[in-house]
């Protein structure tokens, strides 16, 4: 099969991903500058290299070293909050180290095209949506830093396939949740901010409560609504990518996500569930850049790329949560 360099693999989604592609025969290259990632989140059969996707020196070895057939780019910042506070910080790692990363890819394609990209993009694109289900060609107008640089990377891969021929897909993610089915892996975020992992805080004692960030959104129970996808369902999506890209379709952009919205309460609700008992929450004003709800309109990937949910059950993704977190408390304890 082929060779991919995956940037950002030994985080949550990357860390997962991995393990689809060895399953599918690919041999695989991480480079990760472990600033959020996690060693022990790498087979110990792949390749890790300690760099970062803006180290243009590292990059350039990495790429003449093990001469990747494609590159699936997860390394990034991804917290919506913080992207408010600490803007900076989302442009050079989101925007700016990104093109180095691009930059390499096209300057070592010295006989054909660059290797294509698969892009971990995000719903935050969208902003505030005017309807839904949320459709690829829907309004683009990210209320928050984060979407933006996503959105800002998205715009320079369609100048650079223009240009240069890098081909790539944007795979937009709704809420990536739960954990590996055999709960050797799972999210072990640097910043606690996702909903299910602070749940599953609660429930281990780690923390007093959850925090519910807004309770006037204009939704049912007046709590955020998300598009919930399982961690392994978007690992697949990625690998039906690659394949399409290696099989010569044009860069394309997907939405990855059930299609089925759950409100804040609702998910803490399959979270008392799923432990046995109820887990306290407090509740409190919302927070910046926030939309109210975001559900996905995946028919294109389902319909180009084949591809479907495994997990479309909010109690079985919160269960394989629990599974990871009840039996690593500590994460991957580094």
């Amino acid at each position: 099969m082929s060779h991919i360099l995956v940037t950002g693999g030994a985080g949550y989604i990357g860390s997962h991903t991995l393990r689809h592609l060895l399953g599918a025969g690919h041999t695989v290259t991480v480079l990760d500058d472990l600033s959020a990632g996690h060693p022990a989140a790498v087979p110990a059969a792949v390749p890790l290299v300690v760099a970062s996707t803006g180290d243009r020196a590292a990059v350039a070895r990495v790429l003449a070293d093990r001469r990747p057939d494609a590159v699936i780019h997860f390394a990034g910042s991804i917290e919506a909050g913080e992207s408010m506070t600490d803007p900076r910080r989302f442009y050079a790692n989101n925007v700016v180290a990104a093109l180095t990363l691009l930059d390499a890819l096209v300057d070592v394609a010295t006989a054909g095209p660059p290797p294509p990209v698969v892009f971990s993009s995000t719903a935050a694109v969208y902003g505030d949506p005017v309807s839904l289900p949320i459709g690829e060609d829907a309004a683009k107008a990210p209320t928050n830093v984060y979407g933006e640089t996503k959105l800002a990377l998205e715009r320079v891969l369609a100048a650079y396939d223009r240009a240069y021929g890098l081909r790539s897909v944007c795979l937009r993610y709704f809420n990536a949740c739960g954990a590996s089915a055999d709960g050797s892996i799972g999210a072990d975020h640097r910043m606690k901010t996702h909903l299910l992992t602070l749940a599953m805080m609660v429930a281990l004692g780690q923390r007093e409560a959850v925090h519910v960030l807004g309770t006037d959104y204009p939704t049912p129970d007046g709590t955020g609504v998300r598009d919930y996808i399982h961690v392994d369902d978007l690992a697949s999506a990625h690998v039906l990518a690659l394949g399409a890209l290696f099989d010569g379709s044009p860069s394309a952009a997907y939405n990855v996500g059930v299609g089925a919205g759950f409100s804040v309460n609702q998910v803490l609700d399959a979270a008392d569930r799923v432990v046995g008992r109820p887990l306290a929450r407090v509740y409190g004003p919302r927070r910046a850049g926030d939309p109210a709800s975001l559900v996905a309109d995946s028919t294109k990937i389902s319909a180009e790329l084949g591809w479907r949910p495994t997990y479309t059950d909010l109690d079985a993704i919160v269960a394989t949560a629990w599974a990871w977190h009840s039996t690593h408390p500590d994460g991957y304890g580094d």
